[in-house]
């Protein structure tokens, strides 16, 4: 059994104090606020810290500060507003058909799911500097683990054996934020350990990004740790071939490029490295799942505890926001009865992709009783039905450590995923097998109870976008999804509140990509604002 990885505010965040790291991207001052910090000079005297500054890199996934989960190392930034996994969860699913937040005014959450948003949401300004930050840690491991860094400190052999791994995986977290920054916002200030400190960086489009990406991740690959070989919550082999298989299933929006041949070649290498489905599809979503089945299936976590690691990441918010209004439903999942009140609601898209035939289905967790499928009003948190797939309780009936901070980590990538990607590549001409895709189709619904199976007539790509609605929902997807289906933008395809009309309207094409936020350009003057913004 893999143990977590840990990320305690003591030990993750060492890497968040070392230094002011404005010299990787200008919009970022991140300052030492704890007069007990160790500066980077002397904390590499004791060879423990490159483990802990590697575990620091993670750890801005999931925490925002040093002081409790209200803090925030993000200059003018607050933590609510920029929690990695939250603000990823805002900008991919609460931008899309499946998801409502009842308090709008939460800073930027009504602009996110009216999609009104413009480049002074500070929701994006979240998600740009905490991306960046990703990037800047990483930038600053890689300087400290220099072989002539190394031979200056006189590092024993057993660190120095485990550095290459270590540095593979500091530049795999990079290269997954500048992942991101390509898929949110099409640019991003580029910076790497050998740029100059202090130094003015560049912006890369989406090409430039993607070329990028690519680049790293498949130069890293021997140094990695071969798949589920590693300490739970920390990136191997697997996590990179995701982010690629991602990459080239949407590189027809990212560069105007079919690789759909590629995403089933890594896919199929994702498949091989033994994972197999959680045994219980609701196990991927429990304060346990880092110890039950779904360790079979999650490739790669935000690792979340709710002692050590307290923040207000997606499945806090998840958990404490879905809890209803009427149902008072918190202590069936692990928190306080009445949970936020109602804060989470699900779209009616959402609501019918689950109709008769999926009653059974364990992916289904919609809550319907007393309630109408209609959000006419979105502060009425009375209406809409709500969702129970996220939970603080455990598969062995017990219950976090602590009824607001949730002991779940969020899945950011998962085997279930990866099925529904070989099938939509191998649709889309990318090659694979057809038998082999309908068996990974069906082996999720067999797995969710559900007797219905589906037929080769009958995968189709307009069956593999509903089922990832059906599979993937709150996972932080959707956006994604829509995008390549071309059904975010225009008017084809319409859901409740988009464009901020109650039955949906028309986007502009260029909401297909979110704006650079304001104080980032003005940081940086090489960034310059998307296209219609």
């Amino acid at each position: 059994m893999k143990t977590r990885f840990k990320i305690h505010k003591t030990i993750g965040l060492i890497c968040l104090l070392l230094v002011t790291v404005t010299s990787c991207t200008a919009d970022l001052d991140i300052t030492p606020n704890d007069d007990q910090t160790t500066l980077s000079g002397e904390l590499f005297t004791n060879e423990s810290a490159y483990k802990q500054v590697l575990a620091g890199i993670y750890g801005n996934l999931a925490l925002t500060g040093t002081d409790g989960p209200g803090s925030s190392n993000l200059k003018n930034i607050d933590a609510g507003t920029s929690q990695f996994g939250r603000v990823l969860l805002y900008v991919q699913t609460l931008s899309a058909d499946e998801m409502i937040w009842s308090y709008e005014n939460d800073p930027g959450t009504r602009e996110i799911q009216r999609n009104l948003w413009t480049a002074q949401n500070p929701l994006l300004l979240g998600m740009f500097s905490r991306a960046h930050l990703s990037v800047a840690l990483a930038n600053n491991f890689l300087r400290e683990t220099t072989d002539a860094k190394l031979d200056s400190r006189n590092v024993s052999t057993t660190v120095r054996a485990e550095m290459p791994a270590y540095r593979a995986e500091a530049r795999l977290m990079r290269a997954m934020a500048y992942y991101y920054m390509m898929d949110v916002f099409g640019k991003a200030n580029f910076v790497t350990e050998d740029d100059a400190l202090n130094s003015q960086p560049p912006a890369y489009d989406r090409a430039q990004l993607f070329a990028f990406v690519e680049s790293e991740l498949l130069a890293i690959d021997a140094d990695l740790i071969d798949s589920r070989q590693n300490q739970y919550g920390r990136a191997d082999k697997s996590v990179a071939y995701m982010i690629l298989a991602k990459m080239y299933l949407n590189a027809e929006v990212y560069i105007n490029t079919n690789r759909y041949s590629d995403c089933i070649t890594y896919t199929e290498k994702i498949i091989s490295g033994g994972y197999s489905l959680a045994t219980n599809y609701l196990h991927n979503f429990m304060a346990d799942n880092n110890t039950n089945s779904a360790t079979n299936e999650i490739i790669f976590p935000i690792v979340s505890d709710g002692l050590t690691t307290q923040n207000y990441g997606p499945t806090t918010v998840m958990i404490n926001g879905s809890v209803g209004s009427l149902e008072e439903n918190g202590t069936e999942v692990g928190v306080s009865a009445g949970g936020w009140g109602g804060a989470l609601r699900v779209r009616k898209q959402l609501a019918n992709l689950f109709n008769s035939s999926f009653a059974n289905d364990t992916r289904n967790t919609i809550i319907s009783a007393d309630r109408s499928i209609e959000i006419t009003d979105i502060s009425n948190k009375d209406s809409g039905y709500i969702l129970q797939k996220y939970s603080n309780a455990t598969s062995t009936g017990s219950y976090g450590i602590d009824q607001t901070f949730v002991d779940t980590d969020f899945p950011l990538f998962r085997l279930g995923d990866v099925y529904l990607m070989y099938a939509e590549a191998h649709l889309r001409g990318g090659g694979g097998n057809l038998a082999t895709a309908l068996g990974y189709v069906n082996a999720l619904r067999t797995r969710a109870n559900n007797t219905n199976t589906i037929s080769a007539g009958e995968l189709t790509l307009d069956f593999i976008l509903d089922e990832r609605g059906r599979e993937l929902h709150w996972e932080a997807h959707r956006r994604q999804d829509l995008i390549r289906y071309q059904k975010f933008t225009g008017g084809n395809y319409n859901w409740v509140w988009k464009g901020n009309g109650s039955n949906g309207i028309s986007l502009p094409s260029y909401f297909n990509v979110y704006p650079i936020p304001t104080a980032s350009m003005a940081a940086n003057p090489n960034l310059t604002q998307n296209t219609g913004y």
